[in-house]
């Protein structure tokens, strides 16, 4: 029988978190586990683990996702109690959900209004803070991002992109379902956000 105190043990349970967050984890999710500094160090040093960032690793062995640097930012995105906090938003989330061809230079995440980290931020990243409501979110390559209608309507109220752009998005995703009628009809309950759709509506089929 498998007990984390055992080294298989600690494997076994290692692997399974690192399978649901795409073969990555962090210092404190390993040393919750009883990997201490020491234990750490070997097994970066044995190739058995990739040292990605500070404090976030990679199993060797374990199949790289699709698009693990979003498993990575996202794990970069971890308050003080090491839950990650981020959703990818914006034009990133619009590239995405495939509305558009426009392949963002950082990836734009949102992070709550009061999240803070004592570490510069990355140059590939770029941080929103704003609170996403649970229905405001979906989970794409393994991470959270805003959804199609919450993305067009950021991206809307930010000005990054031109405004055709952005009605042609909504037009291909009410076709695709990924806008339902029922996310329309509780968007514009909002003031804000009936007036922005009101405009995104305009001259779309």
């Amino acid at each position: 029988m498998f007990s984390p105190s055992s080294p298989s043990g600690r494997q076994k349970e290692l692997y399974q978190l690192a399978e649901s967050q795409g073969g990555y984890f962090t210092t404190k999710q390993a040393t919750a586990l009883g990997y201490t500094s020491n234990k750490r160090i070997y097994h970066v040093r044995a190739r058995n683990w990739i040292r990605e960032h500070r404090g976030i690793y990679r199993l060797a062995l374990f199949p790289e996702p699709d698009r693990s640097d979003l498993i990575l930012w996202w794990l970069w995105s971890r308050d003080r109690s090491d839950r990650p906090t981020g959703v990818f938003s914006h034009q990133t989330a619009l590239s995405l959900h495939d509305l558009t061809d426009t392949n963002p230079a950082k990836l734009d995440l949102t992070v709550p209004i009061n999240f803070r980290r004592g570490v510069p931020i990355p140059e590939v990243l770029r941080l929103h803070h704003s609170d996403v409501a649970a229905e405001d979110r979906e989970t794409l390559y393994g991470v959270p991002v805003t959804n199609a209608m919450r993305t067009i309507l950021d991206v809307w109220k930010e000005g990054s992109l031109p405004k055709p752009v952005l009605r042609e998005a909504f037009s291909e995703a009410m076709k695709r379902g990924a806008i339902t009628k029922t996310q329309v009809a509780i968007a514009l309950r909002d003031a804000e956000r009936a007036l922005a759709l009101a405009e995104i509506r305009k001259g779309t089929k």
